[in-house]
């Protein structure tokens, strides 16, 4: 049953049952097979962050010295993304509540011991689509606050097969991952895809870049 964490921040737990999570693991296998992950760096400083990146779509988000951006090739072999995954693209057109398409579907690999801190989804043009967010493999805390990066914050844990939805009033609130559960935690385990180390999590999350073109 959905959660309503905070306005427009949707908890859907065991969205994606054990079936509709091994087909989504083969598409994003055959993803990666295609463009590869990649380590992104902060812009300016060029520290790597902890998790891998690859994406999926029409766009794709990536992270280096020059900056964050969107773009249509993935920046080691130049070629245009993978198309989005089935999975991912029937779950937004179910989920996400918006009449236009997902142009991204960024693919976060964290092995175990990786997080990411606070952040803002916020390098999208169009802010009234939402982003949804899916998880396989491991169980992660995640914590969300509010729209400046000094409000409270509460943490949740989000399970192999959760959709998480993130819009509305909530679109741009702080969220991040504070830490991956161990595979020895019952809670934890997660039926981890081959892609995966042992105890490691993929998270998608799929948003709208552009604002639809009125007809």
């Amino acid at each position: 049953m959905a959660t309503e964490l905070a306005p427009g921040l949707i908890h859907h737990p065991g969205y994606l049952d054990a079936a509709a999570r091994a087909r989504l693991a083969d598409e994003v296998a055959a993803i990666l097979a295609e463009a590869p992950s990649v380590t992104p760096r902060m812009p300016r400083t060029g520290k790597p962050f902890s998790v891998r990146m690859s994406n999926a779509g029409p766009l794709g988000w990536v992270s280096d010295v020059a900056g964050y951006r969107y773009q249509p090739n993935h920046p080691g072999t130049a070629r245009p993304w993978p198309a989005l995954p089935p999975t991912a693209r029937a779950a937004w057109d179910a989920l996400a509540s918006y009449p236009a398409p997902p142009e991204a579907c960024l693919i976060n690999l964290y092995a175990p011991g990786t997080r990411m801190g606070l952040h803002q989804d916020r390098d999208e043009a169009d802010l009234a689509a939402p982003v949804l967010s899916l998880s396989l493999g491991a169980a992660a805390l995640f914590r969300y606050g509010g729209l400046r990066r000094s409000d409270p914050t509460r943490s949740i844990r989000l399970q192999a097969g959760d959709a998480l939805v993130i819009g509305g009033p909530s679109r741009l609130v702080f969220h991040g991952i504070d830490r991956l559960y161990p595979v020895g935690d019952l809670l934890g385990a997660g039926d981890e895809p081959g892609f995966l180390p042992p105890g490691g999590r993929c998270n998608l999350t799929l948003r709208r870049v552009t604002a639809p073109v009125p007809p």
